[in-house]
């Protein structure tokens, strides 16, 4: 404001007595500095030296205090006023420009015109000069205030306090000094707020007090400033002490308000203060809310209420917070509901009461919040973002799996399955809140799933299908929530729901993840036929790729749908032989199908294919490439050779002979890759697959009862030799100890069968007299062996008698001979070489073995021998006398009948037999000596 328009009568006064001065020096040099600022146009930026320059010359007109006459005084004021006005041409001007620095610079030149009107402040002739110059510095220091120099603008209000501080305010008439003197205290104040001189500021306040002059006005500023003052310390970090400070100074502005109702002389100054009055006890509701004082911010509530003083939006809010404070669940109820009538209350405010009512409340909130929710929806609009904050603050951060998230989650989805709810998201105006409410649905669904709660985790995904739009653009995200429908419903195990949605995803976007969730399906329906069906129709998917196949052997493993998991993987193997690269290796598909096969008792012919592949893929890429390197590497190897030989156990013991065979002969192989020469482990293994196998192929030939062919014959004999240089290596290693005597034995049991049929009886009788020569040989073995090849179709003597004397000298040679087994043997070789060469052929080495047998009947006791061998053995030797006897052979007769009666005389129970033989006898040796005389 111009100063001319302030007091225009003095000024022109002023004019006329200062016209006559003589100048000064000084006071021209200001003057042209002020003629300088007077000429600036509104396009010229005011040169920054100006300010600078007149500041120095104001300096220099300090220094000739006192000042020289009264007109010299009157001259500084008339320029003083043409500094000021220039000062308020150029801010006008500079408001255009918006130039900070050019407004900093003509308040700077604000100051000097308020300095200058200070030197000469006891002037004569100019009406209240003091006020005047305490005016200019106020509105100096408001300017620098508003430009944020609030240690200029605090000079600048108390050099207009000293000013003022020598007038006495009772004294005081003018309503515009009286004004002045309150806006100077409140400006003051507001600026030591500011610059956190909060102690300052309320005293100046609580001084202005003193300056209401019962004026109406007076009141409505300082209880305003009182009301900013506790508004700013509520806003603050909250703690008690700004909390305390914010209700104190409200309280404050409440008692003015009060007292100033009594000072309202018009009805607009009685409303205006009962507003004031309304609006205060708002503040002050809040500030006991923030404390925790509920009791307080209820009865502040009530007396808003009574009369109907006040129905603004904020008091059901705070009513609410307050009856939630005290635990008042059903008032706060209340309250919330009482605000859906009130059509006042900004959606915001609302928004903002149903949230911290359910943060209170909970899950028992969450019905309630739908409950208001809908009735403000049939009330008055609602946008798309507060039913997005509401669904959003209901289901909260819930992970899914509890009562209470599932609670809330089937509240929001009534909400959001609401057609008023759902219309608020159409349109292309709400795209980001349909997308966002989308994925709050989503999300809480998936956490639901993530808990296994399938059930509830359908109801969110089918709500969230409500808010994607029936587009073309839209189709990949509809499918997608057709799939994660059709998990849900596989986990609740309700198949045809979960068929029907994978059909309709299916129909928006065939992919592999459709066709690998209908082959989930027909598993968990056990229609495996159908299952494997869709194995191929997974391989005609574009996206396929070879991991899905993994992925359908395991879900088929898990069913227990064995026969689906061989197709998978069967499928799966096809792949390897392009060299792709494979999610896993292809000997742990080999070794995953063969062990499904395995667990069922009649796919050993499906499991040998496999195993006869797998060692066909290692033959082509070498073992080390198809089993890995390594530890692994010799651990697959090893699982294979050993599942091989137990395969071959299992059939054997099935009496699958074929099956064995195959087996235990690629039990052989795998053994054999094991083979380093380290260790003799893996080497016996080789001989016990090669031995079985050789035994196998002898069982098929009896089981089958048709004789082994040329070929059969061929291919054991092979696996004999391999058998035997492995047994020669270990025994001439001294290592026979490893292996089990039962093991020597099958393979010289087995050997002797097969060269018998290639008619090599020399290799027979030599594979005996190696195992014979062998630790591991023990009569029973040459028991076997010799009764084995006397009795065979194939039989052959010569290993027969070799066995069974090996047997015999063995028996004899021990310790505690076995009789029994002695008489058994003497009987069978007597046998043999009764059969093999004849009753009167090498006699001699037949009765040599009788005698034999006496020698060992001598001495023992009675029962030792087995009386009936020995009965045989007396009644056959006196019976092979018969033949020469009538041959006239008498000699021979006579050492025949003569080894009878001796191996009599030694059995128990034959006395009658002796006695008759003894005189047969003797009558046969008179007879024999008779004829002897008569031949002489």
């Amino acid at each position: 404001m111009r100063i001319a328009e302030i007091s225009t009568p003095d000024y022109r006064q002023l004019h006329r007595e200062t016209e006559s001065h003589t100048h000064h020096p000084l006071l021209s040099e200001i003057e042209l500095l002020i003629q300088q600022s007077e000429s600036i146009s509104k396009d010229q930026p005011l040169p920054q030296t100006l300010p600078h320059s007149l500041r120095q010359s104001l300096t220099r007109l300090s220094q000739l205090a006192p000042l020289p006459g009264n007109s010299f005084k009157l001259t500084i004021w008339k320029l003083s006023f043409r500094l000021w006005n220039a000062c308020v041409d150029l801010s006008n001007a500079a408001a255009l420009q918006s130039s900070s620095s050019s407004a900093e610079s003509i308040a700077n030149l604000r100051h000097a015109a308020a300095d200058m009107l200070f030197l000469a402040r006891d002037v004569t002739g100019v009406p209240s000069p003091t006020i005047k110059s305490s005016l200019i510095y106020y509105r100096t220091g408001l300017v620098w205030h508003d430009l944020k120099k609030l240690d200029l603008a605090s000079d600048c209000f108390e050099r207009a306090t000293e000013i003022l501080s020598k007038i006495d305010v009772a004294k005081i008439t003018d309503a515009g000094e009286r004004i002045l003197f309150l806006d100077l205290n409140l400006a003051r104040s507001r600026t030591a707020w500011e610059i956190s001189d909060r102690n300052l500021a309320v005293t100046l306040l609580n001084r202005a007090k003193n300056m209401l002059f019962g004026s109406p006005d007076h009141y409505k500023a300082l209880s305003n400033q009182f009301l900013a003052f506790g508004k700013s310390a509520l806003s603050r970090e909250d703690d008690d002490c700004s909390l305390n400070d914010a209700l104190r100074l409200m309280n404050e502005s409440l008692d003015l308000c009060e007292k100033g109702l009594g000072t309202a002389k018009t009805r607009e100054d009685t409303m205006e203060f009962k507003s004031m009055r309304v609006n205060t006890l708002r503040f002050i509701s809040a500030v006991h809310l923030q404390k925790g004082e509920f009791e307080s911010v209820i009865k502040c509530v009530k007396v808003l209420r009574s009369d109907g003083a006040d129905q603004h939006a904020s008091l059901p809010v705070l009513a609410m917070k307050a009856w939630l404070g005290l635990g008042k669940h059903s008032e706060a109820e209340k309250e919330l509901r009482s605000m859906v009538g009130n059509k006042d209350i900004p959606e915001a405010v609302w928004v903002s009461a149903v949230e911290a009512y359910f943060e209170v409340v909970g899950t028992a909130g969450a019905e309630t919040a739908k409950g208001v929710f809908l009735g403000l929806l049939g009330r008055c609009h609602v946008s798309a973002k507060t039913a997005l904050r509401v669904a959003h603050r209901v289901l909260g951060e819930s992970r899914g799996g509890d009562s209470g998230s599932r609670i809330r989650a089937n509240v929001v989805a009534q909400l959001v399955s609401d057609e008023r709810v759902v219309a608020l998201f159409a349109g292309e105006a709400v795209t980001n809140e349909r997308k966002a409410i989308h994925s709050v649905l989503w999300n809480s669904a998936s956490a639901h799933f993530g808990a296994k709660d399938f059930e509830t985790s359908a109801e969110m995904f089918e709500k969230s299908m409500l808010y994607i739009p029936h587009d073309i653009e839209n189709r990949v995200f509809r499918a997608k929530g057709f799939r994660v429908l059709c998990l849900c419903y596989l986990g609740l195990s309700q198949l045809d729901r979960a068929h029907e949605y994978i059909e309709e995803a299916e129909k928006l976007e065939p992919n592999i993840h459709c066709s690998f969730l209908k082959f989930k399906i027909y598993l968990q329906r056990k229609e495996h036929s159908s299952a494997i069906s869709q194995i191929d129709a997974m391989l005609s998917c574009l996206d396929f790729s070879p991991h899905y196949l993994s992925l359908a052997a395991h879900e088929a493993i898990s069913c227990q749908a064995l026969s689906v998991a061989v197709a998978s993987l069967s499928k799966f193997l096809s792949f390897y032989p392009s060299g792709k690269t494979m999610p896993t290796t292809e000997v742990v598909v080999f070794r995953t199908l063969v062990t499904i096969l395995t667990q069922d008792a009649g796919s050993e012919t499906e499991a040998l294919n496999f195993m006869l592949q797998a060692q066909s893929r290692a033959s082509k890429l070498g073992t080390e490439c198809f089993f890995g390197s390594g530890e692994t590497g010799k651990r697959e190897l090893k699982w294979f050779a050993l599942t091989s030989w137990n395969l071959g156990s299992r059939c054997g013991n099935a009496k699958k002979y074929e099956l064995c065979g195959e087996f235990c002969r690629l039990a052989s192989d795998f053994y054999s890759y094991l083979d380093t020469g380290e260790s003799g482990e893996n080497t016996v293994m080789i001989l016990r697959s090669l031995v079985l196998g050789v035994t196998a192929i002898i069982a098929l030939e009896k089981q089958n009862k048709n004789t082994l062919t040329e070929t059969q014959v061929k291919l054991a004999a092979e696996l004999l030799v391999r058998a035997g240089k492995i047994m020669s290596s270990l025994l001439s290693d001294g290592k026979d100890c490893i292996m089990e005597p039962e093991l020597i034995f099958m393979y010289t049991l087995t050997a002797y069968e097969i060269h018998g049929r290639l008619n090599n009886s020399a290799f027979q009788l030599l594979v005996v007299k190696t195992f014979a020569g062998s630790k591991s040989c023990n009569y029973n073995y040459l028991l076997q062996l010799g009764i084995f090849a006397s009795q065979s179709p194939r039989s052959n003597p010569d290993v027969s008698t070799f066995a069974l004397n090996e047997c015999l000298s063995a028996l004899i040679a021990s310790a505690s001979p076995d009789y029994p087994t002695i008489a058994l043997i003497i009987r069978k070789l007597i046998a043999l070489s009764s059969v093999h060469k004849g009753d009167t052929e090498d006699g001699e080495a037949i009765q040599k073995m009788y005698k034999q047998a006496y020698r060992i009947m001598v001495g023992l006791k009675e029962g030792d021998y087995p009386t009936d061998e020995g009965k045989w053995l007396a009644m056959t030797a006196w019976n092979r006398a018969a033949l020469p006897v009538r041959l006239g052979q008498l000699e021979t007769a006579k050492k025949w009948l003569s080894i009878g009666l001796e191996i009599a005389e030694k059995v128990s129970g034959m006395d009658t037999y002796r006695a008759c033989m003894e005189d047969f006898l003797g009558g046969f040796q008179t007879k024999v000596s008779s004829e002897a005389a008569d031949r002489i």
